[in-house]
């Protein structure tokens, strides 16, 4: 049983996830139209490679940021990843730890502001947001951390998947799955996580083995050279923040698409390619680390294949 917590408590975060992006997707199109913000739809079907021309809005509506097409998403998803991994290999982690924590507790702040700004009146939201931003970052412990990377995750969800079609989100996540395959194939996502858990900005939640260590802090050895320990040995385990943040994009994106019952649909079916990924680190790969994205990515693609043709 103690084997299977880590999975349960994984499990529970992605259905919490999964419950407050149902809950902001459905105050979204209201918040929009309430302050007149225009958003060109996009057929369900297609699958937008490269930005087109935008229909002009309706009179004194404000249109929104044209994000919707696989091209430009992929080009900065690969930069960032680049930069970050030059960075970390040239730079010291020690020069780069203020800097990367500011940017995390900047990110944290956004997160929270964009979902508590659907809510409560924006002077509410910007001291509820900066106070949970500014916590974390002076007391990063670890059921903050993961809170605030729930909250970030989903309102990347929610957002985006508001601008691109479902398509074009499965195919986002069709084609980061096979780089997260092959980044813990050849060693790369591990040295990459060893470096930014040195840091203390870990982008992932931090799944701790005991009830109690929910309160520790992401300073403490346990975090910091996790990647170091023997797997049967650790008290903390890693789910990367896409696990968790990607199938909530494509949840969005199927609720403003097809409706609230397609994307609960689809919502199951990314939990069971989650609950997948934990069935194979467990029986064949015995607590190595296990690419978590492809399984749930290919339970996704049968969900919203049967969705879109049924």
């Amino acid at each position: 049983m103690k084997r299977l917590g880590p999975a349960l408590w994984a499990v529970a975060v992605f259905v919490v996830a999964q419950m407050i992006t149902f809950g902001v997707v459905s105050r979204e199109n209201q918040f929009l139209e309430a302050n007149h913000i225009y958003i060109a739809p996009q057929p369900p079907g297609d699958i937008q490679i490269w930005p087109t021309p935008l229909p002009p809005p309706p009179a004194g509506e404000t249109p929104a940021p044209a994000v919707g097409s696989l091209g430009p998403i992929l080009i900065y998803f690969a930069a960032v990843i680049v930069v970050l991994g030059i960075a970390l290999f040239l730079v010291p982690i020690s020069a780069l730890k203020t800097l990367l924590r500011v940017i995390f507790a900047f990110l944290f702040t956004w997160g929270i502001f964009i979902i508590t700004i659907f809510w409560l009146p924006l002077a509410a939201t910007i001291v509820i947001s900066v106070a949970i931003g500014a916590a974390w970052f002076l007391l990063p412990r670890v059921w903050l951390h993961n809170l605030a990377m729930v909250l970030v995750m989903v309102s990347l969800g929610a957002v985006f998947g508001r601008l691109i079609s479902p398509w074009t989100a499965m195919v986002l996540m069709a084609v980061l799955a096979i780089y997260d395959f092959l980044a813990v194939r050849f060693g790369y996502m591990m040295w990459m996580t060893k470096r930014l858990s040195q840091s203390v900005t870990l982008p992932a939640f931090v799944i701790p083995k005991q009830v109690s260590e929910w309160n520790s802090s992401l300073k403490e050895p346990a975090v910091t050279e996790l990647v170091d320990e023997d797997p049967i040995e650790r008290k903390y385990s890693i789910l990367g923040g896409g696990d968790i943040g990607f199938p909530l994009l494509l949840t969005a994106s199927v609720f403003f698409a097809y409706g609230f019952g397609s994307a609960i649909f689809v919502a199951a079916a990314s939990l069971v390619g989650l609950l997948g990924a934990y069935w194979i680190q467990a029986v064949f790969l015995k607590g190595k680390a296990m690419p978590a994205l492809p399984p749930i990515a290919v339970a996704s693609l049968v969900a919203l294949t049967i969705v879109r043709f049924a």
